[in-house]
């Protein structure tokens, strides 16, 4: 590549050194002036700085240029209510539904769900999945009794 020589061979810039393109030293009262990078432009237009056009109350923005929103206002403060109590019943059946404590605690777990679900309908108390949970697992638990017991009477009958 080879570097321009003369003023109408700059594309762009207005302070291309006179004389030498480029030389290795700056003489006395000149300033160095740094080569250009092959494929980029040498001193390329300068940014130009856009001044937003105030008509109204809104300033104006061109095109493709930044433009400010509005501030957004906070939200007004709105506390919550105090969290519902979940159901003790409701806990203890879902409980003992997962340990089956050898299959009396899935027929507890059964009757504790049920009671739970019929306390948490009527006084607005939290725990509902737990009991349904328990309930689940207490259904599981006397399956499995059942299956049991089949087995059991037909090993030794």
């Amino acid at each position: 590549m080879t570097t321009p020589h003369g003023q109408g061979d700059w594309q762009h810039g207005t302070a291309q050194p006179q004389g030498q393109p480029f030389p290795s030293q700056p003489q006395a009262g000149q300033s160095y002036v740094e080569p250009p990078i092959p494929g980029m432009p040498y001193n390329g237009p300068p940014p130009v700085e856009v001044q937003p056009l105030h008509t109204g109350t809104q300033p104006y923005y061109p095109p493709g240029q930044y433009q400010p929103g509005p501030y957004q206002q906070p939200y007004p403060y709105q506390p919550y209510g105090p969290p519902r109590p979940t159901n003790g019943l409701a806990v203890a059946s879902m409980v003992l539904g997962i340990l089956w404590v050898y299959w009396i605690g899935s027929i507890l777990a059964l009757v504790f769900g049920y009671v739970a679900r019929d306390q948490i309908r009527r006084s607005g108390q939290g725990g509902d999945g737990m009991a349904v949970a328990g309930i689940v697992l207490g259904w599981i638990g006397v399956g499995f009794l059942i299956l049991g017991m089949v087995f059991w009477s037909s090993f030794w009958f």
